[in-house]
């Protein structure tokens, strides 16, 4: 049997779709999974054991290219090859776990007897299928709208649980953390960005919460993100008294997982990386604001979300016209409460 997936974007809902892999591939194991993913989540996928064959979408890149005349043929041909890849195969069974316009169309142009997705997704993406589950309660989490596509295809008790293929990873991150780290030391991450303005907790919170942790936990604090990032963690660590460490842009996808896997505790905004994280086995400190964890949260029961619960939240918007006071009123004393609990909470259970 040959499955396709298609699920493009972003980080964090890719990394929430591999317990429906998962899922699918125990139901089918004798099944050859083709997934399509864009370019900035593809690192995640690349070299997993449970696909057969990854399919990288470069749509951005293609209309980049296809807007400037000097690359259009160049850019024309990237879009063909892909789409003869995408139609060289037959599937059985084609599934939707996007539900946009992008996804909907790669759907549409896939060879499958079976095109399965939700139906009233947006973009009118639902068009391009022919088995449609009914629409999916939108404050249910992700990964459970993901994984029952699974129960629907015959799954029995998907586990919400998935591996990522980061061993090699881990001993590459275990190996460059000896020379920074000194031993017996708790390793806190911090990942302080996101995509939206209204989901940051402002620099100098991050700053005084690191500096907080190292002199009384005797942590030591490592700062995440991308290359983009790297000025915005220049300006918080400016702003600290003691010393932490930076990586921004120093660590592929997997190996940001590799370093959640290792740390003691991961905090972070609402991003990717959270998801990341979690799915890696970290302890998850998560900061929300316009946002609904219980839909996209981190997934588990270790895992703390720390909000204010001001009236206007969730708002879902990516503009604030009240200062964000959702984000701002999250205090680092509540933060450092948070983190004490959840602290005491775990030792109790490994008594």
């Amino acid at each position: 049997m040959n499955i396709l997936i298609v699920k493009l974007s972003a980080i964090g809902d890719v990394v929430q779709t591999l317990p429906a892999l998962e899922a699918l591939k125990r139901t089918y194991p004798e099944s050859r999974v083709t997934w399509v993913v864009e370019e900035a989540a593809a690192g995640i996928l690349e070299g997993h054991p449970l696909i057969s064959s990854l399919l990288v979408s470069r749509r951005k890149t293609w209309f980049r290219m296809l807007k400037n005349p000097l690359t259009a043929a160049a850019g024309l041909r990237s879009l063909i090859r892909f789409i003869r890849e995408l139609r060289r195969t037959r599937y059985d069974i084609a599934i939707d776990f996007q539900g946009l316009l992008k996804s909907g169309v790669i759907i549409g142009l896939a060879r499958a007897g079976r095109k399965i997705g939700f139906d009233g997704t947006r973009e009118l993406s639902y068009l391009f299928l022919n088995e449609r589950l009914p629409p999916y309660d939108i404050e249910r989490h992700a990964l459970q709208r993901y994984l029952d596509i699974a129960r629907y295809l015959g799954a029995r008790d998907p586990s919400p649980d998935c591996a990522l293929p980061i061993e090699r990873e881990v001993e590459t991150v275990k190996k460059k953390l000896q020379a920074v780290v000194g031993p017996g030391r708790q390793l806190v991450v911090m990942n302080p960005m996101a995509r939206w303005s209204t989901k940051l907790w402002p620099e100098g919170s991050f700053a005084h919460l690191a500096d907080r942790l190292i002199r009384e936990k005797k942590a030591a604090v490592i700062f995440t993100g991308s290359p983009d990032d790297r000025k915005v963690i220049e300006c918080i660590t400016a702003l600290m008294h003691e010393k932490a460490l930076s990586w921004a842009g120093d660590t592929s996808l997997k190996e940001l997982a590799a370093l959640a896997t290792v740390s003691d505790l991961f905090i972070t905004t609402d991003t990717g990386p959270m998801h990341l994280a979690a799915a890696a086995g970290a302890r998850v400190i998560a900061l929300f604001g316009p946002t609904a964890p219980w839909r996209t949260g981190p997934y588990g029961k270790k895992h703390i979300v720390v909000r204010t619960g001001v009236d206007c939240s969730p708002c879902f918007s990516r503009k604030c016209e009240k200062d964000v006071r959702c984000m701002k009123g999250i205090t680092v004393e509540e933060v450092m409460r948070q983190i004490g609990e959840q602290s005491s909470r775990e030792q109790q259970e490994n008594r």
